[in-house]
């Protein structure tokens, strides 16, 4: 019998984080980070990190395990995510993989085989030239010339990834958007797959007001930290959340304009989210638009279907 993992999904502010809780502590659970940016030290109040005191004693896995400037790649999350779920089993607990990025989430539950050759120091003194003098759009440039589906889900004034995806293919001579494979339809685990959804004015006031509470906690002073610490074309900081801010740095647009920026970003974000797992994935939804009221209920019901499979 495969490993039995149960995983929660879905746009941001649908609450995962909550459900993952009450079912951890339903199921004698320990909860794994499915989110690609929790596992920033630091980037805590952008990306809706839990909190030490509301994780109610669930042991919380894969967060706060990188620098910022550090690079941390989907084939790293693959392997850091299946060390955990075969820890968790072996202590006699349920793995509870929770967050919202799909690719993350899919690659470490099938049979994805990625490509990593070692670091080429020459061709990174080589690319590093070319930022300094030339800037990162020339950096980028290279990038769509050799692989365009590649540069598309980067951002252009992400020096480490374009740096990470033009390595790949000048040691390979493969692009990695090719070496990036799906090798079976078959998950590797005993799989229950929640997915969570919510009404869409439902969920957008939500994100609009979890924006303007992340603001008041001291969003901006994060943001603010991370970029006067050099880490602006990190990674990291090509998270919803923070590049946004940079511009009001700059002088070129005001705190509104970037609260503002923030809230459409993300609600875009969320809409890409279910999007994605909708097509990507056969989850099981339930609807999360009455959990405010009705939060026991809603999760007992999940619970119960866990029960089932």
């Amino acid at each position: 019998m495969n490993e039995r993992v149960v995983v929660l999904a879905g746009p941001t502010a649908v609450g995962k984080t909550k459900l993952s809780i009450y079912l951890a502590k339903r199921f004698r659970g320990e909860v794994i980070n499915g989110d690609a940016m929790q596992v920033y030290r630091g980037l805590d109040i952008g990306t809706a990190k839990i909190k030490a005191d509301e994780t109610e004693g669930i042991p919380h896995h894969l967060i706060d395990i990188c620098d910022p400037g550090e690079e941390y790649t989907v084939a790293d999350f693959q392997k850091d995510a299946r060390e955990k779920i075969s820890e968790i089993t072996s202590r006699g607990n349920l793995p509870i993989l929770a967050g919202g990025t799909g690719f993350y989430v899919k690659a470490a539950l099938f049979d994805y085989r990625f490509s990593s050759p070692g670091v080429n120091q020459a061709l990174r003194r080589k690319m590093d030239q070319i930022v300094r003098e030339e800037g990162p759009a020339a950096l980028y440039k290279k990038l769509k010339a050799v692989d365009p589906a590649t540069a598309s889900r980067i951002h252009p004034n992400n020096v480490v990834r374009v740096m990470r995806a033009l390595e790949v293919y000048e040691s390979t001579g493969v692009p990695l958007s090719r070496q990036q494979q799906q090798v079976s339809d078959q998950p590797l685990y005993d799989s229950v797959l929640i997915g969570l959804t919510m009404e869409r004015s439902l969920l957008y006031q939500r994100i609009n007001q979890r924006v303007d509470q992340m603001v008041r906690e001291g969003l901006v002073d994060e943001a603010r930290s991370l970029d006067k610490r050099g880490f602006r074309g990190s990674q990291a900081a090509q998270a919803i959340g923070y590049k946004e801010f940079f511009p009001y740095f700059d002088g070129t647009i005001t705190l509104d304009e970037a609260v503002r920026q923030l809230k459409q970003n993300t609600r875009h974000y969320a809409k890409r989210q279910y999007t994605w797992f909708l097509r990507q994935m056969e989850m099981n939804w339930f609807d999360m638009s009455d959990a405010l009221s009705n939060f026991s209920q809603i999760a007992g019901k999940i619970a119960a279907f866990i029960e089932k499979q």
